[in-house]
């Protein structure tokens, strides 16, 4: 019973939040390893320094995230908030999570949060009436700027 409630194991090949702690951090865009979750560049940005929180484990929705789990997405979370608004300048925030695919989820089989940087005279209403995304920097200066930004 306890073999089929916990549901197939997942495969490193078919999920890239699972595959990306086993890359370097360069590689996988990772910015920061926690515990028991981890924070990256979204490799497809809505804006420049969209990051990702990540918990290792392969879950799908909020609901199934332990405490430790839902506190450390709530850390590291605020401590990206921190350090975007420190190297970018950024005015606001979009943060949250879509769950499902219905609702939007791009990989909806592994939980993550986007923290997402907004700016006053951001462009995001390109992607909608263009099909384009203005993004000012590469996502490695990105990844670098923000991982140096980190710690301090």
């Amino acid at each position: 019973m306890a073999y089929i409630q916990a549901g197939p194991e997942p495969l490193r090949e078919t999920c890239p939040f699972c595959a990306a702690p086993d890359k370097s951090d360069v590689d996988a865009l990772i910015v920061h390893r926690g515990v028991t979750s981890y924070v990256l560049l979204n490799l497809f940005p809505y804006n420049s320094g969209h990051l990702l929180v990540c918990p290792y484990r392969h879950i799908s929705t909020y609901d199934e995230a332990t405490p430790e789990e839902v506190a450390e997405i709530g850390a590291l979370t605020q401590r990206a908030m921190q350090v975007l608004r420190t190297v970018s300048r950024c005015d606001g925030f979009n943060i949250g999570m879509n769950q499902g695919k219905v609702a939007g989820a791009g990989v909806a089989e592994h939980l993550h949060q986007h923290v997402v940087p907004r700016w006053a005279t951001d462009a995001n209403f390109f992607p909608i009436i263009a099909k384009t995304k203005a993004l000012p920097q590469l996502l490695g200066e990105v990844r670098q700027t923000v991982a140096d930004a980190w710690d301090s």
